[in-house]
């Protein structure tokens, strides 16, 4: 039980890992909007535009407490 909550903990940290590589990449924003948006359709979740701005918002959040420390 306690490798499967290690393996989860990993897990999450990589793709709070790639959504912060992708965010803070050298790109424009609506290039980074449509790869994640790709990225999302090749795993069967479909945003509109608003729901994919909320999203962005909500990991941009997440990340700003990280970089103030």
């Amino acid at each position: 039980m306690k490798a499967l909550n290690y393996l989860v903990a990993f897990l999450g940290g990589v793709a709070v890992g790639a959504a912060t590589g992708i965010l803070f990449a050298p790109e424009k924003g609506v290039e980074t909007r449509e790869r994640i948006a790709e990225a999302l359709r090749k795993r069967g979740i479909r945003l509109n535009r608003k729901d994919m701005d909320t999203l962005i918002d909500e990991i941009a959040n997440e990340i700003k407490p990280a970089e103030e420390a």
